[in-house]
């Protein structure tokens, strides 16, 4: 094994104990052993480092070069492992990160403008994408992952569990009317996706248990926005998170039908290389984020917004309403 660097330590020690002895107790090494690596490095040189006529070593003008050499290699590579090793406990660096296009949307990205007043150093990569990729080819640090977990190395942090409901516009429900029981929407124009199967189907409660029902309608995509925005457009029902559309529920937008029928929550997961070695940027990007991601998909962090614009509204009303 290669072992120059060591070598080189010992050289260093060497020189600055002035005999064998001193730097072998310093080095907690046999002085036979510190003599040894010395010959190694000068018969790998071809050049004396040390002149041996006196009881003190002295350097030969070879010897002075390796010194002054040595001095600053060693010096740079304590300097490249300090650097690494402050990296791995302060934030700084890139985060590379993956999630499905509308939880990235609707819920990470309002959250990084916060998480950068905290950790400015911090770069975030992150890929919008309703396919599942590699992690490992992706060099994914952390990824936002839907559904049942594969046997994997990663470590799993649940966010909470994704909700679904079905929904339509008001104007195709006075259009085509609303669906009272799941086998109506054989008669409706359902959208669907089409990244998982190659017909839409949607696990669907019927008489107690869950089934698998075909639907049909004029559009499948491979993203939840596609389909939000065609539904609010009238063109079909679609089969959504909850998070995805409940403002547009709560505007009027969308309306909620077949209540109850929906038979697929999942849960959704933050994954990530985890161990001991976790970098702290990752750590503190998770510790910000997940449990800000909870109370999204709880629907708590809306509430609370809603309520801090009605108190808005009631002080800009009554502001309104006070003589002049």
């Amino acid at each position: 094994m290669d072992n120059r660097i060591g070598e080189m330590q010992v050289f260093l020690r060497v020189v600055e104990a002035g005999n064998y002895s001193d730097a072998a107790r310093r080095l907690l090494m046999a002085p036979s052993t510190v003599s040894k690596l010395i010959g190694r490095i000068e018969e790998r040189l071809g050049v004396r480092l040390f002149e041996r006529s006196t009881r003190r070593l002295a350097l030969t003008a070879e010897g002075r070069i390796y010194h002054e050499k040595s001095l600053a290699l060693v010096a740079e590579l304590d300097g490249i492992e300090r650097g690494i090793s402050r990296g791995a406990t302060t934030a700084g660096g890139t985060i590379r990160v993956n999630t499905t296009i509308s939880f990235g949307i609707l819920g990470l990205e309002p959250l990084l403008p916060a998480f950068w007043k905290a950790h400015p150093e911090i770069v975030i990569d992150i890929s919008l994408s309703d396919e599942v990729v590699d992690l490992y080819l992706d060099r994914t640090d952390v990824a936002f992952r839907v559904g049942p977990l594969q046997d994997s190395a990663m470590v799993a942090r649940r966010i909470g569990v994704v909700k679904r409901r079905i929904v339509a516009s008001p104007d195709y429900i006075d259009r085509m009317g609303e669906p009272k029981k799941v086998e109506d929407l054989s008669h409706h124009k359902c959208l669907g996706f089409n990244f998982r199967r190659s017909a839409p189907v949607w696990p669907l409660k019927e008489s107690g248990r869950i089934v698998d029902r075909m639907v049909n309608g004029p559009l499948v995509a491979n993203n939840a926005q596609t389909l939000k925005r065609m539904a609010i457009a009238g063109v079909g029902i679609a089969r959504l998170a909850d998070y995805h559309i409940r403002d547009d529920i709560a505007a009027g937008r969308l309306i909620e039908v077949l209540n109850g029928a929906v038979g697929d929550d999942e849960q959704i997961h933050a994954l990530y290389h985890g161990g001991p070695r976790l970098p702290f940027r990752v750590k503190a990007f998770l510790d910000f984020v997940c449990p800000r991601l909870t109370d999204f998909m709880e629907g708590r962090a809306t509430r609370e917004k809603s309520a801090e614009t009605a108190v808005r509204q009631g002080k800009a009303k009554r502001a309104a309403r006070a003589p002049s």
